[in-house]
């Protein structure tokens, strides 16, 4: 909010309210301030702040592909098959978490490239409360976690799998080369 300084008829305006109004403690009167004698105001050069970066609060935004063009075609196409899947369905949050950390870590330690992971799409429920119920939490999730340490040092790239490999509610996750 800007703040602005007052005018003379509203420092005289002041004054006078001030003047009137009556001590509840005894002690020594301060003075009011005197008005500028220049009324008008300098204008003093701010220095330009950048705005606030906007906070994250669940995944990361969508990447473009990282690996090379031939090969991230080939996977989305449903070319390329899968050498390792895991599949989260009816596990919680805190179950498919570790299950994912373990199970990419792994993959990765064993050599393999391409992994399907499988998180359904969501329970299909009535909404009969006032607060709607996000669907898919665990497809909405696993983004956040490939892009996050400790995985985001094994996994290249990720994207939603072919309809053949499971469609939306499965991801191919290509795993960086050991070194």
């Amino acid at each position: 909010m800007k703040r602005r300084r007052p005018t003379p008829d509203e420092l005289d305006l002041w004054n006078r309210v001030a003047a009137s109004a009556q001590r509840m403690h005894p002690g020594p009167v301060p003075t009011p301030p005197k008005p500028p004698a220049n009324p008008t105001p300098e204008r003093k050069a701010r220095p330009r702040v950048a705005p606030p970066a906007p906070v994250r609060t669940t995944m990361p935004a969508p990447r473009g592909p990282v690996m090379d063009a031939k090969s991230h075609a080939r996977m989305t196409r449903g070319k390329m098959k899968p050498e390792a899947r895991i599949d989260l369905h009816g596990m919680t949050l805190d179950q498919a978490h570790p299950a994912l950390v373990r199970f990419i870590l792994s993959s990765h330690d064993r050599g393999k490239r391409l992994v399907l992971v499988i998180t359904g799409k969501g329970k299909q429920s009535e909404d009969s409360g006032p607060i709607p119920r996000v669907r898919g939490i665990l497809r909405r999730q696993v983004p956040h976690w490939l892009a996050t340490p400790p995985l985001a040092q094994a996994v290249l790239d990720y994207t939603p799998a072919h309809i053949r490999h499971g469609g939306e509610g499965a991801f191919y996750v290509y795993l960086r080369r050991l070194r």
